[in-house]
This record gives structure tokens, C-alpha cells and sequence, in this order.
């Protein structure tokens, strides 16, 4: 009997920590999709050559999609407000395109003509859009708040911080951006990883050291979500070493001063998107890589890949049980049971 329950323990959290899965596809294209918004029971998606549009999450033969320019640019981000969409190509010039979301039709708002602008995340917080971009030479954040009066973007430059030399940020799934009630947070990677974080009341600029992977180019934080103003998570890792997974999954308990490493060595490995589950205060979460996807369900300390599913690069909880993913050439709808 002794030697019976370690193995009957062992099965029994085997079990508890199983999750079937299954795949619904909602659009085959020719795109690479990296920014997905949820409204109106529809999947809104922007992508490569200049594509935005989106498919309905109940009937998926009713989908649209437009073309933003005759350039065929690259979009990796996507915002969304009462009226709008937002998306940002994340080569220069910088064009911030302004989407109707009833007629769906478009206009360019703003241009950033800088030969640095590379934009890597747009989100919205607080009634006004938050953009973060690759830095200029001198290093220089750059950080920008807009909001739009009278049909007028009004830009305010958030950038009263330097990066360090090699570090910047990853336009892998327009989720290396995140907000709570009183703090917008920002994870970067390259030579160095931090965590950036504004204080939405005062326009304070703060960066703190982890633990995370870095030094070089494709190391570091790809993704963050947060719960509230005190519990977030992080996860990345090296693009050009996806099997890797030490020191690529960490959180934070006191608002991203502080980070704890999670799972090192005992994960999927290179992650670009994580998602908190809907109403668990952190304790749930859903992650996506190129090559998995993996779920946890005690504050990402341990992990359980459910899925071998490739070519996936963002994700976004519908409901409890409900995920959408897009990445290489589709979007995906997933049903956790």
C-alpha cells in the first residue's frame, strides 16, 4: 500500500490538472495575424499586408475584411474605444489608422515619420491610447499617450527615461502591454529585461530589473498581463531557441517592482502570449507559443502543455472555457472542457 500511493497521488493530480481540448477554425488567409480585439461577438484582427477585418465567433461564415493600404504594411498591433479600432504598421513612417467600427471606414490620424518608429504595442486605458515604440538612437523611451479631441489626435510624449543599450521590445502579439486602476506596465527584452511601469495618475516613469533571460537580442519578455494593480506575469524566452525555458516565466506580487521566477526548466519554453483567465484573479492562465500551448492553474508556478498546436502567436479568453488564437495564416476558437 505504501508504495501504491505515491503513484495513486500522482495519478490523481495528473487528472486534476488535465484539460481536453478542442479546435474550431475560424479563418484560413494568407496573413500573419498578431493583434486580436474582442467586440461585438466578433473577432477583429489586423495583420501583414495592410489586412484588417474579422469573423464572427458564432457563425464563422460571416466574416469581413478591408484592406488599409495599397503598401502592403505590416500590422501588429490593434486598440479598440467606443467607436473605433486603432491599428499602428510597425515599420516607418508609422501610420496610426482609424477604423470605423460600424462602416468600417478608415482614416490616418497620426504619422510618425522618425526612421526608429518601430511600434510594438497600442493599448487603451483610461479613455486615451497608449503606444510604445523601439527607442531613437539617444535611447530615449518612447512612450506616447494620445487621446482624440474634436477629431484631433493630441499626442503626450511619456518618454522621461532612457533604455539601456541592446534593450528594447517585441512586437510578438501586442501583449508585452498591460494596465490596472492606477499602473500601465511595459516588458522589454534584448541586452537587458525589465519591467516599465507609469503611474497613470502622475505621469511617473519607473523601471525595475528581473530575473527574466536576457543579453542578447531575442531574449527577454515577449508578453505580461495583470490582474490588478499588485498581481502580474511575464513570459518570453529566446526566438531562436524555442525548446529554452529557463528563467522565461515569471510573476509579481507587488505591482512588477519585484519578480519571482516560475517553472524554470519545467515548461514548454518560448512563450508570446499570456492571458489571465477571466474572473480568477491570476490563478488561471493560458499561454501560446509557436510550437504549444500551455495552461496553469496555481499563478503560473507549474505548467501543463495541452496542446502541440503550431504556428499560433496571440490569444485572448472569450469566456471560461472559450480561447481564440490567430498566428500563421488563422484564427483558431478553442474549447477547454
Amino acid at each position: 500500500m505504501k508504495k501504491l500511493l505515491p503513484l495513486l497521488f500522482s495519478l490523481f493530480g495528473i487528472l486534476i490538472f488535465s484539460q481536453k481540448v478542442s479546435f474550431e477554425t475560424l479563418l484560413n488567409d494568407k496573413i500573419s495575424i498578431r493583434a486580436l480585439e474582442i467586440y461585438n461577438n466578433k473577432v477583429w484582427y489586423s495583420g501583414t499586408d495592410s489586412k484588417f477585418g474579422f469573423v464572427d465567433l458564432k457563425d464563422s461564415k460571416n466574416q469581413k475584411q478591408i484592406i488599409l493600404s495599397e503598401k502592403k504594411l505590416q500590422f501588429r498591433t490593434l486598440a479598440q474605444d467606443k467607436n473605433s479600432f486603432y491599428a499602428i504598421n510597425i515599420e516607418s513612417p508609422a501610420q496610426f489608422f482609424k477604423i470605423d467600427k460600424k462602416s468600417l471606414k478608415f482614416n490616418i490620424v497620426y504619422q510618425d515619420t522618425a526612421k526608429t518608429a518601430f511600434y510594438d504595442a497600442l493599448y487603451f486605458t483610461k479613455n486615451k491610447f497608449y503606444a510604445f515604440s523601439d527607442p531613437s538612437a539617444d535611447l530615449n523611451l518612447k512612450l506616447i499617450q494620445f487621446d482624440l479631441n474634436k477629431g484631433k489626435v493630441q499626442i503626450k510624449n511619456m518618454s522621461h527615461l532612457k533604455l539601456n543599450v541592446g534593450e528594447a521590445a517585441f512586437a510578438a502579439s501586442n501583449t508585452n502591454i498591460s494596465a490596472g486602476q492606477n499602473y500601465l506596465w511595459i516588458g522589454t527584452g534584448g541586452n537587458s529585461s525589465r519591467i516599465l511601469r507609469l503611474n497613470l495618475k502622475n505621469d511617473k516613469l519607473e523601471a525595475f530589473n528581473t530575473p527574466f533571460v536576457q543579453g542578447i537580442s531575442s531574449q527577454g519578455i515577449y508578453s505580461i498581463d495583470f490582474s490588478d494593480d499588485k498581481f502580474g506575469i511575464a513570459v518570453g524566452g529566446d526566438y531562436t531557441k524555442q525548446e529554452a525555458n529557463i528563467n522565461n516565466i515569471a510573476t509579481t506580487i507587488d505591482g512588477g517592482k519585484t519578480w519571482q521566477i516560475q517553472a524554470s526548466g519545467k515548461n514548454a519554453g518560448y512563450t508570446t502570449c499570456v492571458k489571465i483567465k477571466p474572473n480568477s484573479k491570476g490563478k488561471e492562465l493560458i499561454s501560446v507559443g509557436d510550437q504549444h500551448i500551455s495552461y496553469s492553474s496555481d499563478f503560473g508556478k507549474t505548467w501543463k502543455k495541452i496542446s502541440d498546436e503550431k504556428g499560433l502567436f496571440v490569444c485572448e479568453w472569450i469566456d471560461n472555457k472559450t480561447i481564440v488564437l490567430a498566428g500563421k495564416d488563422r484564427i483558431v476558437k478553442m474549447k477547454m472542457d
